[in-house]
């Protein structure tokens, strides 16, 4: 069995995510007590809400952060296993960045929140959209070239599921001419767009923090959303951080680069299912687990 360990990003929050875990293992514990020191009110945020406060990108993401980092930690206490490859989506890849020992949590837990904030100021409320489309993939990139103004996959999801991001009357303009070709275009409710060059103030302002973050020695690599390819090079991380707040998330390139390499079981860490669901459709036959309370450990 070859494990690669997956990492949520946004959407996947809840109110009360990970509690039955940290009072089931010490070590999930651990990783709230550090969250509580770190950034003081997150944990009674994410055990109690409310969620519209949760769900603030600036909140949310490191709490994620640390919701499934406690659940790997947990199911690395009980199992004894360890993952020969990591990949997370989006903000999801700095949990990864924890789990394989290169990050230390407090650091991915401010980087996160920082993130949080830049992204959220980057582009002013409505002047940003972002819709998910069902169908060739090509056919969006073809659209967004040719459109007038800022529009751009931003998640590459699975095979028929792109999410498109930008100024929010070229997306929409995008949207009508993908219609138009057949394909099925859903608005998304979201606080700004991420993952397009409109996150560029964002990507500058947070590069100086990335470079003087400590990035320690992966002790497995960590397939990088920019490029879907494994990286074990603590220097390139910096870079590879700050190119994702602009650039697509390649996630079925990564899955099925993880295939390539080896992996077999695909074990998501944190609350939902999301990742599970995108892998079930990347790679139809690919055994798949999910660690976000203490129930799925037995």
């Amino acid at each position: 069995m070859t494990i690669a360990a997956l990492f949520p990003g946004q959407g996947s929050h809840a109110v009360g995510m990970g509690a039955d875990l940290t009072a089931a293992f010490p070590e999930a514990e651990a990783v709230y007590a550090e969250t509580e020191r770190t950034l003081p009110g997150l944990r009674s945020l994410i055990e109690t809400g409310p969620l519209e406060e949760l769900t603030l990108t600036a909140n949310q993401q490191p709490a994620l952060v640390a919701a499934s980092v406690a659940a790997y930690r947990a199911w690395q206490a009980k199992t004894g296993l360890s993952p020969a490859f990591a990949a997370g989506h989006s903000l999801g890849e700095y949990s990864a960045l924890v789990a394989a020992g290169t990050l230390g949590l407090a650091d991915a837990l401010r980087l996160t929140r920082r993130r949080g904030e830049l992204m959220q100021e980057a582009v002013p409320v409505g002047v940003g959209a972002m819709s998910a489309v069902m169908g060739d993939p090509d056919v969006v990139r073809e659209v967004c070239a040719g459109a007038q103004g800022v529009v751009q996959p931003a998640n590459f999801n699975a095979p028929t599921q792109t999410v498109i991001s930008g100024e929010k009357a070229a997306v929409d303009a995008a949207a009508a001419e993908l219609k138009g070709r057949g394909l099925k275009v859903i608005p998304l409710k979201v606080s700004a767009p991420f993952h397009c060059a409109l996150m560029r103030p964002a990507q500058d302002a947070l590069t100086p923090d990335l470079h003087a973050t400590t990035f320690g020695p992966l002790a497995f690599p960590v397939l990088a959303n920019v490029t879907a390819e494994p990286n074990e090079d603590p220097a390139a991380l910096p870079g590879l951080l700050a190119r994702q707040i602009t650039g697509s998330v390649r996630w079925v390139e990564t899955v099925r680069r993880l295939a390539d390499l080896g992996a077999d079981t695909f074990v998501e860490f944190g609350p939902g299912t999301v990742l599970t669901g995108l892998v079930k459709r990347i790679l139809p036959d690919a055994r798949t687990l999910n660690v976000g309370q203490s129930g799925d450990l037995g």
